[in-house]
């Protein structure tokens, strides 16, 4: 028994030695089997880079095979949009490169650069013979530039300006009269005519010869310029130099014979569209409406309203009265309203882009008399139909925009005609078609004829291309006051046509023939045209090309 136990512990121990061998050498071939599967790695070589930058030198090591790119990333630095690099970006690096970052950046400056103004020397037959004169005061004009500067670390590079010049305030002129003889025959002439000249007012009175300098002081920038029924008293517009400030409004007492009197200040300002007397011959009293000034186009933001004050020769001035307070104006009401008396009367028609009527002055309320089809300008400007009244109340004269079959937008339509509005029966009709938006009415004074008594004409500009007539030169014709006897009397044909502009006829005959006149302007100077029934004789009046606006009034 003891020796089959002996036997049997021999053999747990030879199982247990044979079992840890078998172990052992299973763990040394695991072990050599996975030394096997390992690569032994070699480390990569470094290349050394210098980056300049900002007025630094950052010193960087970078895997071999880099490039710029990955070696900037490498230091830190970030690059800028306008930001150059030598060299370039995708070039591979060398050992002890400098790679160089320069700084690139971008300001805008804005200047204002003064324009100076040119000086002009002009003839003129209103000044004796070489008699000099300052007609106009140059003043400096003034442009903003916008220019782009490109700086590199910090030292300007290139200055080049990046868009047009922007105008804050036109150059204007100096304008030297010099006085030379006139090359036109005198012509008699009844009462006063008053003209402007490079900015100035003049008058010829009795004679074309007889030429009075009224006002020299160069600004009269023509938007006003009226004269009172007695003939005594100049309302005129002056251009304004301070900051918003379009203009003033300025009264001169006219006296024969004597050196003028000094202008009156109304102290007004801002009138674009109307201002006028009361009509009667001993009225001093002026009516006017103002606008807004404003940065955009045109320039202005129209009030609609109507202020009136009274002047006296020794200068004072009334209480200012609002007779219409500030309003919208109706349709495109933000150009304006303009105003038309009726002659000898307190009566005052309103014109306004959407329709004409007739002005409350008690009240200040406005009546409408007939609508007008608005003109859709689809520009910076709106269209006023022009107004006239007949010499005695009766009818009231104006250019009615009429719509065009096959218009999507019939406030496109081109089509302008003369209309007469009758009062008493409120019938509107018209008496001539394709006028053009700039036909101007003007109505002559009451004449006899030899077949119809006592009558009246009608004078208006025809566009030369109706459907063009906001650019369109213009042809005068004269009508009688129901449309009939159709004149077309100047310019010439083949001749370049009219400018738009209001017309004057003359207060009274014009010469022995009875017949009356119609001053107009042609290339910028004045011209007489008749207008009787046998004859159609034009006279040129003045030849220095400056004339700008007209008047014409009996002397009281």
């Amino acid at each position: 028994m003891i020796q089959f136990i002996s036997m049997t512990a021999f053999k747990l121990r030879l199982y247990h030695s044979v079992y840890r061998v078998i172990f052992s050498i299973s763990i040394i071939l695991s072990l050599f089997l996975l030394s096997g599967c390992v690569t032994t790695t070699t480390p990569q070589a470094l290349v050394g880079v210098n980056v300049n930058a900002d007025g630094k030198i950052y010193h960087i090591e970078v895997p071999d095979g880099s490039n710029i790119e990955q070696a900037i990333q490498a230091s830190g630095l970030s690059l800028g949009d306008l930001d150059r690099v030598e060299p370039d970006l995708a070039s591979k690096i060398i050992p002890d490169l400098e790679i160089k970052i320069v700084r690139v950046k971008e300001a805008f400056t804005v200047e204002e650069v003064t324009v100076p103004f040119e000086r002009r020397v002009l003839q003129t037959e209103s000044l004796p013979e070489q008699e000099t004169m300052l007609a106009q005061k140059g003043e400096n004009g003034l442009v903003e530039i916008t220019y782009r500067h490109l700086y590199e670390d910090g030292v300007e590079m290139t200055k080049q300006q990046v868009a047009s010049q922007k105008v804050i305030r036109e150059a204007v002129p100096e304008i030297i009269m010099v006085g030379v003889q006139s090359p036109f025959s005198p012509i008699a002439i009844p009462g006063r005519l008053l003209y402007l000249v490079g900015g100035n007012a003049w008058m010829m009175e009795n004679t074309t010869t007889n030429r009075k300098l009224l006002i020299s002081t160069g600004d009269l920038d023509g938007r006003i310029f009226s004269i009172s029924d007695n003939g005594e008293w100049l309302l005129f517009t002056r251009r304004s130099d301070e900051d918003g400030q379009i203009n003033s409004l300025w009264a001169l007492h006219i006296t024969s014979g004597k050196d003028t009197e000094e202008p009156i200040d109304l102290e007004a300002e801002n009138i674009i569209h109307f201002a006028d007397w009361k009509p009667g011959l001993s009225s001093t009293t002026v009516l006017y409406s103002t606008v807004e000034p404003r940065t955009t186009a045109p320039g202005w933001q129209a009030n609609n309203d109507l202020i009136s004050v009274n002047v006296s020769a020794n200068g004072w001035l009334s209480k200012k009265t609002t007779i219409i307070e500030p309003n919208s104006g109706g349709v495109y009401g933000w150009w304006g309203t303009t105003f038309a008396w009726q002659p000898g009367t307190n009566s005052l028609l309103y014109s306004r882009p959407d329709g004409i009527g007739t002005v409350d002055l008690e009240n200040g309320t406005l009546t409408p008399l007939f609508d007008i089809l608005p003109l859709q300008t689809r520009s910076d400007w709106a269209w006023i139909p022009p107004v006239t009244w007949s010499p005695d109340g009766s009818t009231i004269y104006s250019v009615n925009h009429m719509p065009q079959e096959g218009l999507t937008s019939q406030e496109e339509s081109p089509v302008f005609n003369l209309s007469a509005l009758f009062l008493e029966n409120r019938m509107l009709i018209s008496l001539f078609q394709n006028t053009g938006m700039f036909a101007y009415p003007a109505v002559s004074p009451v004449q006899s004829t030899s077949n119809s008594g006592d009558s009246f004409q009608v004078a208006f500009l025809q566009a030369i291309f109706p459907e063009q007539s906001d650019n369109s030169r213009y042809r005068l014709v004269v009508i009688d006051r129901d449309g009939s006897n159709q004149k077309t009397l100047f310019p010439p044909e083949g001749q370049p046509g009219l400018e738009p502009q209001q017309m004057v006829w003359s207060p009274a005959v014009f010469d022995e023939q009875s017949n009356y006149a119609v001053a107009i302007l042609y290339q910028g100077n004045i011209w007489f045209i008749k207008t009787g029934e046998n004859t159609s004789d034009s006279y040129q009046i003045t030849g220095d090309g400056l004339t700008s606006r007209l008047l014409w009034v009996i002397a009281e």
